[in-house]
């Protein structure tokens, strides 16, 4: 439309540039409704020379959309058949197909809100003093404005619905779309005058990331056509799908016009990918053309995921059912049913038919037939379009199968009749306004017939209403409360589809929004949902590895170490077990540690108690034999007195032993290893007393000697107390510094808790050992000097030879002690013990008795 200009006498009129658009649909009224519907698809375009106006030819017309533009229709009529919504506004409407088509949708958009004359005459459009020729209708422009269109109803594809925002945004005229789910378009900073009654992907993809995690599919390939609505769902789905572990095996975008070599490329993807689960963002069209390549492939096993897009697109059941079975998907609410729609469709009649281009089209499509003087021009690549037969005037819808005509899946038609209803709710409120208390300037109101775009879209921001029951309302961005049902492609006895609703997604829900029966679903092999993971699950007893750069659902397996376990699968981190317990051998669960100790009741403890308690037995024995014997030579030669105290103390040496045996305790480890230094220095210090004593006493018979005054028996008791003292006190320090006391040990072994007894001072420890070491050393040079003695009397070389035993014991010891742990080094620490009083024992005493028991002719006094 233009206004002239230059002119006076024409600045009334105006001229439409361009050719007359036949194929609309239009009804006056105060009030006329702009609508776009996508009534074709397909299109092909095809390269253009510019000699003559480029063309866009569309080969396959939607039945689906048909019964969309019709529920526009029947809408308005039932709005405007009641006294209650209303009553003084009759509302009209200015149907266009947009083809799905940017600049289709774009010059229908300019029709509708421009306006469009029915008929004129040719005339000469005048600019500025220069002529231009041109084909128009020349008619006042009253006659044009009352077929403007304030607000439209559309159009279903996002990526359409931007570029129409985009071009009728600065003139304020607000679209409202019934399928445009771009999250894109919920940026009311870029459009603001945009609304709609379908929900935004951004729901949907939290939707599609919760479906895919339920059923475990962790690795899915995500495809989806190049438009607006797929990239920025595909984006969102990326991000979304981190927070649930889900990875994309791949992502990629193909064509709308879909090539062979485009095909191609995305079914190689498809074919050589590892996921068997396929999210796909397209409409019904496109996936038609990829279920075809994917049939002539023969390629099976997929597991789809249909975006709301095609989740209810039956007409892609007739050819491809086997590939489709057991598809899952979310669809837009669903209305039960919208009294009287049933009956407005089906009732087509003649007339109707010869004043629709479109309901023409419809009705030679379905029944393969051509009406009398059909306003339809389509012949959808056909070459026998013309020579169809002529129409019976017998057909009847109720014979065949039409998507048109099938209300049991009303869920854009129930967009689009809430669409209507949103506009007529915000006109009855713009009518209500009353004048002094308007939301405009100094409380002013709107004209209800003659207002401006922008004012209705205050009151349809507003706008808050129940339509079949639901309670219709929107956020700040325009967009409603989401709720989707969950659809599984089900095939019927009859083979034909059956859409049924497995669960729902609801947004308004705290908590999970997602709900699912998975009982009644069927999937496409098996009575089991198929596994699409990149790694198996990591089950209990391992944790996840990631795989350096991979995404993050690739992943290995690793074991927990001993000590850390998981109990649940794909665990990230092992948990570590209690002090007191440990890892199971699976690694999944903590069990309490075994205790180890030397105990009395094992075969070693039982051996150790034996050798103790005989060896204490023997040392008794042996000063039983002394006393009964002491008036024989061989045991009065003896200093009875250290004799005795060295036995006495022998057989406290091996009853020490019993004190390393059973569970240790802070008081008993306070008690073993003093007992255990002092009684060793008590029986070494009599040892060299001794020793020493008989040393002196052969040096003492030299002439001028006398030495023996300083080894009478008080110097003896003193030289033992002495030589015991520094033992003692080397003991009391460490007992008041850092005292020996028990300890549970779980370091040696994770899996068993080690009761032992520690020194608490390493430096105390090995003092009382050294000090003992220096006594040795002390008999040892003793026995070396008195190798010379009488041999009836000389016992260096026994002494020696205990010494030997004695230091042979210890020096082994201290490695041993070292390495091991547990009952093993106090096994070690016992025998040493018992081996070195053994020693003494034997090397020294046994010999005696020998001679007094057996030998007694020997037991006399050599001069």
């Amino acid at each position: 439309m233009n206004n002239k200009h230059g002119s006076a006498a024409v600045l009334d009129n105006c001229v439409f540039l361009g050719e007359e658009d036949k194929n609309s649909l239009y009804e006056d009224g105060d009030v006329v409704i702009g609508g776009l519907f996508p009534l074709h698809y397909s299109p092909v375009f095809s390269h253009s020379t510019y000699k003559e106006k480029p063309k866009t030819n569309m080969y396959n017309f939607s039945s689906r959309a048909l019964r969309w533009m019709q529920t526009m229709t029947f809408t308005i009529k039932e709005i405007n058949g009641r006294s209650d919504l209303l009553p003084h506004l009759k509302l009209g409407f200015h149907i266009h197909d947009s083809c799905d088509d940017i600049p289709v949708s774009l010059r229908a958009s300019l029709l509708l809100v421009n306006g469009q004359p029915d008929k004129g005459f040719r005339a000469e459009s005048f600019y500025r003093d220069k002529v231009l020729k041109t084909n128009g209708y020349n008619v006042g422009c009253d006659a044009v404005r009352q077929t403007v269109s304030s607000v439209i109803i559309g159009d279903a594809g996002s990526g359409v619905s931007m570029a129409l925002l985009r071009s009728l945004g600065c003139f304020h005229i607000p679209l409202v779309s019934y399928f445009a789910s771009c999250s894109c378009l919920s940026n009311q900073r870029e459009f603001p005058t945009f609304m709609r009654t379908m929900p935004s992907d951004t729901f949907q993809i939290r939707a599609l990331a919760q479906l895919v995690s339920y059923f475990g599919w962790t690795w899915v390939g995500v495809i989806g056509v190049e438009s607006d609505y797929a990239h920025f769902a595909i984006q969102l789905f990326l991000q979304e799908s981190v927070h649930y572990g889900v990875c994309a095996a791949y992502t990629h975008f193909y064509p709308v016009v879909v090539s062979q070599q485009a095909l191609d490329d995305l079914l190689n993807v498809i074919q050589f990918s590892s996921s068997k689960v396929i999210i796909n963002f397209s409409g019904e069209s496109e996936m038609q053309s990829i279920l075809r390549e994917i049939m002539r492939r023969n390629m099976t096993g997929l597991q789809w995921i249909a975006s709301e897009a095609w989740a209810t697109a039956k007409s892609l059941w007739e050819k491809s059912g086997d590939l489709l079975m057991g598809t899952v998907g979310f669809a837009i609410r669903r209305a039960a049913t919208i009294p009287g729609l049933k009956q407005h469709l089906t009732s087509l009649t003649a007339s109707s038919l010869h004043k629709s281009a479109f309901l023409a089209e419809f009705w030679e499509e379905t029944f393969d037939c051509r009406l009398n003087g059909s306003l339809n021009t389509h012949s959808h690549g056909s070459d026998n379009f013309f020579d169809r037969q002529p129409c019976k005037g017998t057909e009847d819808l109720n014979d065949v199968y039409s998507p048109y005509s099938d209300v049991t899946q009303l869920r854009v038609s129930y967009n689009i009749y809430k669409a209507v209803y949103l506009v007529a709710y915000a006109l009855q409120d713009l009518s209500n306004c009353k004048v002094g208390k308007g939301p405009f300037l100094n409380g002013t109101c709107a004209d209800p017939k003659n207002f401006k775009p922008w004012q209705l879209i205050h009151y349809m921001k507003h706008a808050n209403f129940s339509a079949l029951g639901e309670k219709v309302n929107f956020d700040q961005n325009g967009d409603p409360i989401a709720y989707y049902d969950l659809m599984n492609w089900q095939r019927a006895p009859d083979g034909s589809l059956n859409l049924v609703k497995v669960g729902f997604y609801d947004a308004s829900l705290p908590g999970h929004s997602l709900v699912i029966n998975d009982s009644v679903i069927q999937w496409p092999l098996g009575k089991k949902a198929i596994q699409s993971v990149c790694s198996s699950s990591c089950p209990p007893g391992t944790r996840v590895v990631r795989r350096k750069g991979e995404p993050i659902c690739c992943y290995d397996c690793v074991p927990c170490t001993e000590g850390e376990v998981s109990n649940k699968t794909d665990s990230l981190e092992c948990s570590h077990c209690s002090a007191d317990t440990w890892s199971n051998t699976a690694r999944n669960l903590c069990i309490p540690r075994t205790t180890e100790y030397l105990s009395y009741y094992e075969f070693m403890g039982i051996l150790l108690c034996v050798a103790s308690v005989f060896g204490a037995c023997l040392s008794l024995f042996i000063i039983t034999i002394f006393i009964s014997f002491k008036d024989t030579p061989l045991v009065r030669a003896n200093n009875m007195e250290l004799s005795f105290l060295l036995l006495a103390f022998l057989a406290i040496c091996f009853l020490v032993g019993l004190l390393f045996i059973g569970v240790p305790s802070d008081w008993l480890c306070r008690i073993r290893y003093p007992a255990f230094g002092i009684s060793f220095a008590l029986c070494i210090s009599c040892l060299l007393a001794k020793t020493a004593v008989v040393l002196m006493a052969f040096r003492s018979t030299l002439p001028r000697s006398n030495v023996m005054k300083w080894f009478g028996s008080n110097q003896q008791r003193a030289s033992v107390l002495l030589g015991t003292a520094v033992q003692v006190i080397i003991c009391f320090i460490w007992l008041l510094t850092s005292p020996p006391h028990a300890n549970n040990n779980t370091d040696y072994h994770g899996a068993t808790i080690i009761k032992e007894c520690v020194p608490g001072s390493e430096v105390g420890f090995w003092s009382v050992l050294g000090y003992i070491g220096i006594l040795a050393c002390g008999c040892l040079l003793m026995a070396f000097l008195a190798r010379n003695l009488p041999d009836n009397f000389n016992e260096a070389k026994f002494i020696a030879f205990s010494m030997l035993i004695f230091f042979a014991v210890w020096i082994t010891f201290i490695p041993v002690y070292v390495s091991t742990a547990g009952k093993y080094t106090v096994a070690v620490h016992i025998f040493a013990i018992l081996a070195s009083a053994f020693a003494l024992l034997f090397c020294i005493f046994v010999p005696k008795c020998y001679i007094i028991l057996l030998r007694p002719e020997r037991n006399c006094k050599k001069k």
